[in-house]
């Protein structure tokens, strides 16, 4: 694996793109106000499944992670490269670092976190450093044979004692860094990251030490601190005691998710095995995909204050919207079957008393905790109950609110009794028309509906990265190895590229007229994926089918990238025709339809197809 793909395998452009612009859910995907130019509706969008953006505004442009942070910043590739591998914790050592080598290198930042956490173990188990953590964990009545499971440890309060001890057995202070060890400063020198605290190893599915989680043993502040993200540690991508409990939640077929580390050690030592910590306020999508590997019935038992509600709520929605849906058969009234997607999971909460969390709930009553689980409510339950009790059922406005954090979730309920049911319950708490919401909840279904046209059409047309780039690749290998076919490439340009690696290759290519020096007008970085090109097998024997391969090449680029237009249009068709003040908007949606149409048209007369046609609307 090259060092730009590695770069792009550990970048979500979502969170890239986010830094600088405001974006706003549209489906699968994402819109925003362009960067690049100035208009009043959306027209940029972000495709986290292609892991590309495209304007379908003024700028018409678009592309991956790299050409948007190029284009954003004024950058070159060398220069967006190493901002992105910077941001993604790789290091580039060399333009062609080797898969070995970065695997190399995260298997040397476990075996740090390894040493450091049985160096941290040690130190609370043998020593008198250790004691305070010893009567404080004591105090909190979690056993040994917990301490021991859960590799439970003891920072000194030293600022160099870790440093010390980890550089005793050859590691270097920039690993220790790169683990997450030891904090550099701004003036040079360095010094532990963890002083005077109880730690707590977290490890992946398979038991390897990721990073820590470390907790203040008095009331000081911040009582928590985390290793910071690292190339084997993402607190959003981790959950603590995922590697003791995988067994137990793959034999019960349910996962619990609590809020904190004392919550997990107490539920597995009370013999609830399957209980696994966010380390936060709310489930994010990267824990999802660990626990639905293992299990699709997930209960939720945050803790009981208005954030813990908060949090459960905003979990629900990231479970609901993160976990599979499988398409199910429905029969209709008229004797027919339609196919929906339906959410192959089922999401619980655990209501805890006001106040508490599971760790106090377990140590002043067990069976309390067993009731609590066993009486878990659905989800759609539990958000009925939080939000109707936070407004003013008297209040229009409060009503207005309810239905619009309700509703949605009801649309979710594909069984029509089911739904029928919340239905009548919501019009019943709000003392409102049941026939209203009864119109609402249609009006969101056809919504529903649309956002799926949407989605639809985006996974249909905008063809996946790693699909087109072959056709890329055999492109720039032609222009590459044989320089006679250069005059018959004028129709190419780069806006065809989508791969930012190959458009880097394009636009040099297209500045040097002699190929063999193209190695020194590239990024040192793009070397190896040039070799790649100019040495890839052409398939094509003689000139007359190199020519037409060619032309196939570029006539299929154009077709994909005229077919991302007219998608394009549809979509923002679909996502603007119901808000006010569109007209100008639409209008520039049809030009751009006519043009992606026209532009269809010649690529099949070329290609001697019929052309097809399509209504402008």
């Amino acid at each position: 694996m090259t060092v730009i793909n590695e770069v792009k395998q550990r970048t979500d452009i979502v969170e890239i793109v986010s830094d600088y612009v405001s974006l706003q859910k549209a489906g699968r995907n994402f819109k925003a106000l362009c960067p690049f130019h100035s208009e009043k509706h959306p027209s940029f969008f972000v495709f986290p499944e292609q892991q590309t953006w495209h304007c379908f505004g003024a700028c018409s442009s678009g592309g991956d992670v790299f050409s948007f942070v190029m284009k954003k910043e004024g950058i070159d590739f060398g220069q967006g490269l190493r901002l992105l591998a910077q941001r993604a914790g790789i290091t580039l050592i060399s333009p062609q670092i080797s898969k070995s080598a970065e695997d190399e290198k995260r298997e040397r930042l476990f075996q740090i976190n390894e040493a450091a956490a049985e160096y941290y173990r040690h130190l609370l188990l043998n020593t008198k450093a250790g004691e305070p953590a010893r009567a404080y964990l004591s105090k909190r009545k979690i056993t040994p044979e917990t301490m021991e499971k859960f590799r439970l440890g003891f920072s000194p309060d030293s600022w160099e004692a870790l440093k010390k001890f980890l550089t005793s057995k050859r590691y270097e202070e920039g690993e220790l860094a790169e683990a997450g060890l030891i904090i550099e400063k701004e003036g040079g020198g360095n010094y532990d990251r963890f002083r005077n605290r109880l730690m707590f190893p977290i490890c992946d599915i398979q038991g390897r030490v990721t990073g820590f989680g470390a907790r203040v043993l008095d009331e000081s502040l911040p009582k928590y601190i985390n290793s910071p993200q690292t190339q084997i540690f993402d607190k959003s991508g981790s959950l603590y005691g995922i590697d003791q409990a995988k067994t137990a939640i793959r034999r019960e077929n349910s996962a619990v998710i609590v809020e904190g580390y004392m919550d997990v050690l107490r539920a597995h030592q009370h013999g609830w095995q399957n209980v696994v910590a966010s380390m936060g306020i709310s489930v994010t999508e990267k824990q999802v995909a660990i626990i639905q590997r293992l299990t699709r019935n997930i209960a939720l038992s945050l803790d009981a204050d208005a954030a813990g509600e908060e949090a459960t709520l905003r979990s629900a929605e990231v479970l609901v919207a993160s976990l599979e849906k499988k398409v199910t058969p429905i029969p209709t009234w008229s004797g027919l079957v339609k196919y929906e997607n339906i959410l192959n999971a089922e999401i619980k909460v655990i209501p805890l008393p006001q106040g508490k969390d599971p760790d106090k709930v377990i140590d002043e009553s067990p069976d309390l905790w067993q009731n609590l689980v066993e009486q878990a409510l659905p989800i759609l339950d539990f958000a009925f109950a939080t939000i109707i009790s936070k407004i003013d059922p008297n209040k229009a406005k409060d009503k207005s609110l309810a239905i619009q954090k309700l509703l949605p979730l009801v649309y979710e309920i594909k069984d029509p009794v089911r739904q029928a049911h919340y239905v009548q319950k919501l019009a019943r708490r709000l003392t409102i028309s049941e026939s209203i919401l009864a119109a609402t909840l249609r009006k969101s279904q056809t919504t529903k509906k649309r956002q799926r046209l949407s989605e639809a059409i985006e996974q249909s047309r905008f063809t996946q990265q790693l699909v087109s780039n072959p056709i890329e690749e055999y492109c720039l290998a032609l222009l590459l190895q044989y320089p006679e076919l250069r005059q018959a490439s004028r129709e190419l340009s780069t806006e065809h590229f989508e791969s930012t690696e190959n458009r880097e290759v394009f636009i040099k290519w297209q500045c040097t007229q002699d190929s063999s020096k193209l190695k020194e007008k590239v990024d040192a970085n793009l070397l190896e994926h040039l070799n790649y090109l100019m040495n890839k097998p052409i398939l094509d024997k003689n000139e007359s089918e190199r020519q037409q391969a060619l032309n196939d090449c570029i006539l299929s680029l154009q077709e994909r990238f005229s077919k991302r237009l007219e998608a394009g249009r549809e979509l923002m068709f679909n996502l603007t025709r119901e808000k006010e003040g569109v007209n100008a908007e639409l209008a520039k949606l049809d030009e751009e339809g006519i043009r992606a149409s026209e532009q269809l048209k010649e690529i099949f007369i070329k290609r001697g197809k019929p052309a097809r046609t399509k209504e402008v609307r």
